[in-house]
């Protein structure tokens, strides 16, 4: 199409590198961009991974400004915690459609209620954690003060269950974060608890900030991060603050504010380990990150993904750690081709970043032969 610029695949990564901050700019924690979209902890520890991959040293990925909660799509993430009111309200459903859709087939009954049942779910969060408990205490509570239709029989534990999904998915606007201490996960009131939206705001402002930090990208990519439909999403598009690119002849979009950026950026030659879910594996259109199927499926699997390795803004193959012996780690690296020699090196001392991270004294650190 005449006037719409084209973009390839390799400016569009240089592009989301920087975006992300991967080339670790000194910041804190809490003052990362890619915090406008949280970090995702799954599992536990991914998120502290993903900030460590993105600081320096001296600085560490802990910070008291943030809060680990479900979010986006029900799973866990860390998010700053000053921005949880209006994000609760972002991730409102935008219709009882778009409720309903949010709701598996488990409780399809449930699913008609629609906004009602997510209101229903949120309220109840509020009445019932007023103080850390444990997760099955809450469930438990919550199933007794939902319609019946929201909940449904568990077989294996004999007792009947709010569904799953939506029990994640309104735990944020009923108020709810997540406390967490070695292996135990809790239940905890959040300290600002302003209830549940009587509408979604904000969700343009997501949009936005994913194609900020993972774009130039679709409508349908963005609905998927955001765990709704792009016909949902159309309703809020923010179009007027977009420009359309081509990406290797495909209609993607870009907030316009970010063009020049999109067509300056040239890859950074840095090697990261990535967790799995880091913020530049959240992108939706996995085919233009990892372009092999085979490489793919490597990557992202049914259960218990690796990490990835990121040499210069591509995806070079996948990792994984494990604690073999007090206060050390294995770390393994599955390279897709032979690596270069200095990227072995800084891999080396990334290893040394993971285990920092994870409390590890030592690393051990084997890169299997192609």
């Amino acid at each position: 199409m005449a006037g719409v610029p084209g973009i390839d695949r390799e400016r569009v990564l240089a592009y989301r590198v920087a975006a992300q901050q991967l080339d670790r700019p000194g910041l804190r924690p809490a003052d990362l961009d890619v915090l406008a979209l949280g970090a995702q902890d799954t599992p536990y520890g991914s998120a502290r991974l993903a900030l460590a991959a993105r600081v320096p040293a001296t600085v560490g990925p802990d910070d008291d400004r943030l809060e680990l909660v479900w979010s986006f799509r029900g799973a866990p993430h860390l998010h700053r915690r000053r921005e949880l009111p209006a994000l609760a309200a972002a991730l409102w459903p935008l219709s009882d459609t778009d409720a309903a859709r949010r709701i598996p087939g488990q409780i399809r009954d449930g699913a008609k209620l629609g906004l009602a049942a997510f209101r229903a779910a949120a309220d109840a969060f509020r009445a019932v954690v007023t103080a850390p408990m444990d997760r099955g205490e809450v469930s438990r509570a919550v199933t007794e003060r939902i319609p019946a239709a929201l909940s449904y029989d568990c077989r294996p534990c004999g007792a009947r269950h709010v569904s799953g999904a939506l029990f994640q998915q309104a735990g944020l606007a009923g108020g709810v974060r997540l406390a967490v201490s070695g292996r135990a996960a809790r239940l905890a009131p959040l300290a600002e608890r302003p209830g549940p939206p009587d509408a979604a705001t904000g969700t343009d402002a997501l949009a936005l900030a994913y194609l900020r930090l993972l774009g130039p990208a679709t409508i349908a990519d963005v609905a998927a991060f955001l765990g709704t439909s792009a016909t949902e999403l159309r309703r809020v598009w923010p179009a007027e603050a977009l420009t359309e690119v081509r990406v290797d002849g495909h209609r993607a979009w870009v907030p316009t504010d970010r063009l020049d950026a999109l067509r300056a950026a040239e890859p950074a030659r840095l090697v990261r380990l990535l967790p799995p879910g880091d913020p530049y594996l959240q992108a939706r259109d996995r085919a233009l990150l990892v372009p092999e199927k085979a490489h793919q499926q490597q990557l992202w699997r049914m259960l218990g993904n690796p990490g990835a390795l990121l040499v210069d803004g591509e995806i070079a193959g996948t990792w994984r750690a494990r604690q073999a012996a007090k206060g050390r780690l294995d770390l393994t690296v599955t390279p897709f081709t032979a690596l270069p020699a200095r990227v072995g090196r800084e891999v080396r001392a990334e290893a040394e970043v993971v285990a920092t991270a994870r409390g590890a004294s030592e690393v051990r650190v084997a890169i299997e032969a192609v």
